[in-house]
């Protein structure tokens, strides 16, 4: 009957070969023969992973050359294919407009008990070994994985999130198309909505209004201040170094509605100017507007209150405050990030990637959760 099988196979007469299998199944289940037709079966039929775990286990099982040297040859002709469907899907991808735009690939958090499996599949789809892949996959935030075209990268992603593991791609044209305005003082508040003094990527003052209700979230982080000082080695000999001394405290407003981002920072924001916001419990007496002042005390502790004032207004907001984890992997890509104006006017001695990774880290959490 197994020459019946093979016979049925080369006409292509699938419903008999599977009619004549079953058969086999039933009387002789341990029968290799029968489980390397079944592969074949599976594999003309376009069931490829069924066709897969067939060779797998004849592999596994059986001793036979003739069966193994064909069982690899099965595997090799599914290999074979899926590169070929994977060559046409990227050529596919690749051929869109747009898609040779400069983008990034980011990978999304995996939790512990399901990583060992997600590492499998990573493995698979990006063409890794499990050990390398399972130390790509970060545990908690973002990882920023990739840079390239990003037709290609969402060709990756795309095969990712059919395998169930988390991450997205975005093209640094879509986040240097969001308007970010540097926040210098909110010059009136209600408790629908606040004016704010600011200025745009042009360094233009003006100002702006907006809803409380427009905020969409809020991203948090803090840029280290670095300093060229003066060190003394094991030897006793001076060496320049560069050090941390200090961390600008950063916290963006998305309008995701108006395509902007609204950016304060402590150390730009003018306490001296417009509505201050520290004595927070006159604010919940006010019939009118709130009479807050946040002309006294440390830079920390004014920004502090203003922090609080922004939670009291927007109590139920996501805010987003990983920067520093999604940074550390992304400024290993200072080309690509040269690419990106970060709409930071901090006083450096020198250019830092840092500077970029916010903006990055931003323009990616405003798209991800923008509507549409």
């Amino acid at each position: 009957m197994i020459d019946e099988v093979a016979d049925a196979l080369k006409r292509k007469e699938y419903k008999t070969a599977a009619r004549l299998l079953k058969q086999l199944l039933r009387d002789e289940p341990d029968n290799p023969w029968v489980r390397l037709y079944l592969g074949r079966l599976y594999e003309e039929t376009n069931k490829l992973e069924a066709a897969e775990e067939n060779y797998r286990q004849l592999l596994k099982n059986t001793t036979n050359p003739k069966i193994m040297s064909q069982a690899r040859q099965g595997l090799g002709r599914l290999q074979a294919r899926e590169q070929e469907q994977r060559q046409q899907a990227l050529a596919q991808a690749t051929a869109t407009p747009g898609s040779q735009e400069l983008g990034v690939f980011v990978l999304e958090a995996v939790a512990a008990e399901v990583k060992q499996a997600a590492a499998q599949k990573f493995a698979q789809i990006m063409q890794l070994d499990p050990y390398s892949a399972r130390l790509q996959l970060p545990s908690r935030g973002w990882r920023l994985y990739r840079t390239g075209a990003v037709g290609k990268l969402e060709f990756y992603a795309s095969s990712l999130r059919q395998a169930e593991i988390p991450c997205f791609c975005a093209a640094l044209a879509d986040i240097r198309k969001i308007n970010v305005f540097s926040l210098n003082y909110f010059s009136e508040i209600s408790y629908e909505g606040t004016t704010v003094v600011c200025r745009n990527s042009q360094e233009q003052l003006g100002s702006l209004t907006f809803d409380w209700s427009e905020v969409s979230q809020r991203v948090e982080g803090l840029l280290p201040l670095f300093e060229e000082v003066v060190d003394m080695d094991v030897r006793r000999k001076l060496q320049r170094k560069t050090k941390t001394l200090d961390y600008a405290q950063f916290c963006d407003l998305h309008l995701s509605s108006r395509n902007c981002i609204i950016r304060l920072c402590d150390r730009h924001y003018q306490f001296q100017q417009g509505i201050a916001l520290d004595s927070l419990h006159s604010h919940s007496q006010a019939k009118g507007l709130p009479e807050l002042t946040l002309k006294q005390g440390t830079t920390r502790s004014k920004w502090n209150s203003l922090l609080e004032f922004l939670n009291s207004k927007l109590p139920d907001l996501p805010i987003w405050s990983d920067f520093t984890t999604f940074a550390n992997t992304a400024i290993d890509y200072p080309d690509m990030l040269g690419h990106l104006p970060s709409c930071i006017n901090l006083s450096r001695w020198e250019p830092t990637p840092w500077d970029p990774a916010f903006q990055l880290y931003s323009g990616l959490v405003f798209l991800k959760n923008s509507p549409g």
